[in-house]
């Protein structure tokens, strides 16, 4: 029996098309479910449309429909920018189907015969825009009104008083607790993880799971006159896809689920506490992993339509195409490739168009596009566009390869989604240096046939290798690259396989190539500036001008007596330093134990770290690339040793360590779980 592999992304909103943000999570599913397909498992992929909320129905009427032609719709146009994403999922659930209505009703009355549903009294704010209802402590009142924590221009709360039904998720408090402690796996990266367990430490009261029913939702079982709460609803969807209530068999082999993929937004409260509270409360298994990520920012913000920030994906990939000359499928493979690229899957990302076209130039159109045209230009040169006769002597790329393999799998394993990638690449500097160091060009010119065709087989075998590696990533890329190599044919069947050890030798000796022609075509520099000329960069994006105190501003401001200061020619100064000056400078490793905003200071946060024997405040000017919440229980790099020093009436006892390239920041990370204060060498 093949193994089974589960995941989901959650369901969607419905009153607006896909953005950057949901896209980001739904080919990150995509991502996986080829890898595991790869693999020979048995694949179930689902992802679907959230649409019973009552902002939904509130969408339909300001465009003067119904609610349920206007979710036909919306829909249809989830489904169609999937597709157009080279998405290939195995089900599309709507919260509108009949048998997900039997779903909700039937685990309902479960909780209800169990004792954990009761019907009382309720009054609480609730946020209509992200469907929430908030405490008086959560939401305390300015100005006389109270707004949603959540939302990025903070939506004007509600007060709702009703008599409704309520979940008893104050009993669930310890039982998570031992399980989230038992199973370090379960909840993923592992400072959204201790965010989880924070939460629960507060202390959980029961929810509120119905409202007076208003005409659009899925009624509470015996009660026409409730309507189920939303997310108490949507979360069951997961169950429904696998048969609840009625396909017990069904259920018994896809449950429970293996990966939840969701944003940090809905990971805490309703992922990670609510939902599994449910199922013990069902008596159901809890899923095997959760895995929060983080937001794409732009500028410095959560994109939102409130905001009007939004990012579009496909007319991204549009302007891509019409900028490079790439066929469309092909500018969404880059977009896709750049996405999970650019930023480290769990954490925030700022978004900018300028890091887009660099990395469609320097990494797909120069270090992929030169590997597979330069071997197979020299192939149709010296032996008739056929593949060319492998030798012995030639194993650097072949055995490089089976280390980069068993490397990628287990990233892939462990869903670092950029850590994979830039293993692959990696591989993919090691071809080009293969052909820079054999020359193969002069070997053609010494009448060196043997070697030659022994150097241009190990080349295209190489090639051949990564495109199975960018296959989950860039599956229309992939499949361009082996048409390329004359493997059309047999696309979707053996060159697709992940081994546990790559194959070698796959290409024939002897079988047809076809002519080479640019995959990504190089964007010209001046095209490029152009281009990004008129587009509206993040704020935070450095001018080319910009000095390095504003390129990276995960550093505290300069002193004073810098700002202003003329430093002359960029050459005028010898900055080369000795071992013994970089031996002055004490880099340890740091756990932010703490993160909080600086008032009325855009720029900073104020955080608190630990170095393993002690503890010290540090401001950061990087509040516009990160959310506090988003650093607690990460470690970074620090300054240990730097003076101390005051700003806005706050001491600064250190200096993190960032990178920042194209308008894009980074915080540097120890790449294994090393304690706070481990010395850096």
């Amino acid at each position: 029996m093949s193994k089974r592999y589960y995941l989901t992304t959650p369901i969607y909103y419905v009153n607006d098309i896909p953005h950057i943000g949901t896209s980001y999570t739904t080919v990150a599913a995509d991502i996986l479910a080829r890898f595991h397909r790869m693999r020979g498992e048995e694949v179930l992929f689902a992802t679907g449309t959230d649409e019973n909320a009552p902002k939904v129905a509130q969408a339909a009427t300001a465009r003067g429909l119904e609610p349920l032609p206007f979710v036909d719709g919306m829909a249809e146009r989830f489904q169609q920018a999937w597709a157009q994403l080279n998405v290939e999922y195995d089900v599309f659930i709507r919260t509108t189907e009949p048998r997900h209505a039997r779903a909700v009703q039937a685990f309902f009355a479960t909780l209800q015969e169990r004792g954990d549903i009761y019907q009382g009294p309720y009054e609480g704010w609730y946020c209509m825009s992200c469907e929430t209802f908030f405490t008086e402590e959560e939401a305390p009142e300015q100005n006389g009104e109270r707004r949603c924590p959540n939302e990025p221009l903070h939506a004007p709360l509600k007060l709702v008083r009703e008599t409704n039904y309520f979940f008893a998720l104050s009993r669930y408090g310890d039982r998570l607790r031992e399980h989230i402690e038992a199973h370090p796996e379960f909840l993923q990266p592992e400072f959204r993880r201790n965010e989880v367990l924070q939460f629960i430490q507060q202390g959980l009261r029961d929810v509120c799971i119905t409202r007076g029913a208003a005409g659009w939702g899925v009624s509470a079982p015996g009660d026409p006159s409730q309507v189920v709460y939303v997310w108490f609803d949507a979360l069951i969807n997961y169950l429904t896809l696998v048969g609840y209530p009625d396909d017990a068999e069904m259920l018994a082999k896809w449950w429970p689920a293996d990966l939840h993929l969701v944003g940090k937004d809905i990971y805490v409260r309703f992922h990670c506490t609510l939902w599994p509270a449910m199922l013990m409360a069902a008596g159901l298994p809890l899923p095997k992993q959760v895995l929060g990520h983080g937001f794409w920012m732009s500028e410095g913000r959560k994109m939102s339509k409130t905001i009007g920030n939004i990012i579009e994906p496909l007319r991204l990939a549009e302007w891509l195409a019409e900028l490079s000359g790439a066929r469309g499928e092909i500018a969404v493979d880059a977009v896709r490739y750049f996405l999970f690229r650019e930023m480290p899957f769990g954490e925030d990302g700022n978004f900018a168009r300028q890091s887009l076209l660099q990395r469609f130039n320097s990494d797909l159109a120069n270090d992929l596009g030169n590997a597979l045209n330069r071997s197979l230009s020299l192939a149709l040169q010296n032996f008739g566009g056929v593949v060319p006769p492998p030798t012995d002597a030639e194993t650097r790329l072949r055995d490089l390869g089976r280390e980069t393999h068993v490397r990628l799998t287990g990233l892939l394993e462990r869903v670092d989604f950029q850590g994979a990638l830039a293993a692959a690449w990696e591989y993919v500097a090691a071809i080009n240096k293969y052909l820079d160091d054999r020359a193969p060009w002069a070997l053609a010119k010494q009448g060196k046939t043997e070697e030659l065709g022994g150097v241009l087989y190990h080349a295209l075998e190489a090639v051949r290798l990564v495109s199975l590696w960018v296959y989950p990533y860039m599956p229309r890329a992939a499949a361009e690259i082996q048409r390329q190599l004359g493997l059309e044919t047999r696309l979707g069947e053996e060159p697709w396989t992940w081994q546990d050890e790559p194959a070698w030798g796959y290409l024939e000796p002897g079988a047809k190539l076809e002519a080479p022609s640019p995959i990504f075509p190089r964007i010209e520099r001046k095209t490029m500036q152009e281009a990004l000329k008129n587009i509206d960069q993040p704020a935070a994006a450095p001018s080319p001008d910009a000095s390095p105190a504003a390129a990276t501003p995960a550093f505290p401001p300069a002193p004073a007596a810098a700002v202003g200061a003329d430093p002359g020619p960029a050459d005028a100064e010898d900055t080369t330093i000795t071992i013994d000056d970089f031996a002055k400078v004490e880099l340890r490793v740091a756990e932010v134990l703490s993160a909080e905003r600086v008032p009325k200071a855009d720029k900073l946060l104020h955080l608190r770290v630990s170095l393993g024997d002690e503890e010290r405040t540090v401001l950061a000017g990087m509040a516009e690339y990160y959310e506090p919440e988003a650093l607690v229980g990460r470690k970074v790099i620090m300054v240990a040793n730097l003076a101390p020093r005051k700003m806005r009436g706050l001491l600064s006892q250190g200096m993190l360590l960032a990178a920042e390239a194209g308008g894009v920041v980074s915080l540097l990370q120890p790449d294994q779980d090393l304690p706070a204060g481990a010395r850096i060498r």
